[in-house]
C-alpha cells in the first residue's frame, strides 16, 4: 500500500498555491473557448491556433493536478508556534559566511522555496545541513559552486 507523504509548508506558501489554482481554474474555460474558436476555422492539421490552445490546455490541466496534489498533502506549519534552540522547519536562521557577512534564510517547503527571497527548502543541500543545528554550530555544505562554510549566529521563530 502506498503512503502519502505530507508536504510541510508555511501558510504563505499554501495561500500562493491556492491562489495559483484559482487562477488556472478561471483560465480553464477560456482555453476551451479558444479551442472551439480555432476548431471553427477549419482544417485542424495546419491550424496553429488550435494546436497552441490544445498544448496550453494540457499544461494547465497538468499544473492543476499538481497543485491539487500538493494542497491535498499540505501540512501547514506556523513558525510562531515553534520554539527551541535547534533549527527546524519554519525557523529563520542568520548565518555568518566565510567572510563574516550575515545571510538570513527561512527553512520552508519545496513548493515555496525561493533563495532570492531568503527562503530555502528543508530538502536543499543547505537546508538539510542546517536542520538540527544550534547557535554557534559550524556548517559545511557542498553546493554546485563548491564547499561553503557557515556559522549559525541566530535562530528565530517568526
Amino acid at each position: 500500500m502506498a503512503t502519502v507523504d505530507k508536504m510541510p509548508m508555511l501558510q504563505e506558501g499554501y495561500d500562493k498555491l491556492v491562489s495559483e489554482l484559482k487562477r488556472l481554474k478561471i483560465e480553464r474555460p477560456l482555453i476551451v473557448d479558444a479551442i472551439e474558436e480555432a476548431r471553427a476555422h477549419g482544417d485542424l492539421s495546419e491550424n496553429a491556433e488550435y494546436h497552441a490552445a490544445k498544448e496550453r490546455q494540457g499544461q494547465v490541466e497538468a499544473t492543476i493536478g499538481d497543485l491539487e496534489d500538493k494542497l491535498s498533502r499540505a501540512q501547514v506549519i506556523d513558525p510562531t508556534t515553534l520554539s527551541g534552540d535547534r533549527i527546524v522547519f519554519g525557523a529563520t536562521v542568520t548565518l555568518a559566511d566565510e567572510d563574516d557577512k550575515p545571510v538570513r534564510y527561512q527553512i520552508v517547503g519545496q513548493a515555496e522555496a525561493d533563495a532570492k527571497d531568503g527562503k530555502i527548502s528543508y530538502n536543499s543541500p543547505l537546508g538539510r545541513a542546517l536542520i538540527g543545528r544550534r547557535v554557534d554550530d559550524e556548517v559545511e555544505v557542498t553546493v554546485p559552486a563548491g564547499d561553503k562554510y557557515y556559522l549559525v549566529t541566530k535562530i528565530e521563530f517568526i
